[in-house]
């Protein structure tokens, strides 16, 4: 089991590969993000041309420090890089961690891949990792995100009032989160919405 938290996986669906992102995924990160132009959105964290280099740097530094576990998010059927997701805040001896720093390029939203990214993610997280609870964070305006979230079967635990300050913005953060207990019934949700995809 300590393995899980220090091996970072490739996880595979039908509909997408998560394997980890390396420094040469940068272009095609940008490219992702370009579609929809999505660092343009406020309440987002999302690498552009500018910020590339600085997003690669946090993500290799934390993953050093054990916190983090990036993933490239690849549609299957084009091969293309459509994404970036990771395993965040991890804390091993408290079986915690969370999913985030979560996009998609534009073509990509509203189709089956974030629901197979995020049973992946949590299959690995519940049932490899032995975790008792993953959660999501998003911003107070991110609708679409806490939408997306409430989907999946998270339940929103709250929020956090003056959390973050952001490009001088003061952000007020959603937590939710799904605990090992309500794991089969988030697995049977997923696995129900990806069979009507």
């Amino acid at each position: 089991m300590a393995d899980a938290w220090t091996e970072q996986p490739v996880l595979e669906g039908r509909h997408v590969l998560l394997r980890p992102m390396v420094r040469s995924d940068g272009p095609a990160i940008v490219d992702a993000a370009s579609d929809g132009k999505l660092w343009e959105l406020f309440y987002t964290v999302v690498p552009g041309p500018g910020s590339i280099e600085a997003y690669l740097d946090r993500a290799e530094r934390e993953q050093g420090w054990g916190r983090v576990m990036p993933f490239a998010v690849i549609e299957k059927v084009s091969g293309e890089l459509v994404g970036a997701t990771r395993y965040m805040r991890m804390n091993a001896p408290h079986r915690r961690l969370e999913i985030g720093t979560t996009f998609y390029a534009s073509r990509a939203q509203r189709t089956p891949i974030n629901s197979e990214a995020k049973l992946l993610l949590l299959a690995h997280a519940f049932e490899a990792m032995d975790c008792v609870c993953v959660q999501f964070r998003t911003d107070h305006f991110n609708f679409a995100s806490q939408r997306a979230i409430e989907r999946l079967g998270a339940k929103r635990d709250g929020l956090i009032r003056n959390h973050q300050i952001l490009d001088g913005r003061v952000r007020d953060t959603v937590l939710y989160s799904i605990l090992a207990s309500e794991w089969e019934g988030v697995k049977r949700n997923l696995l129900f919405r990806l069979g009507r995809a």
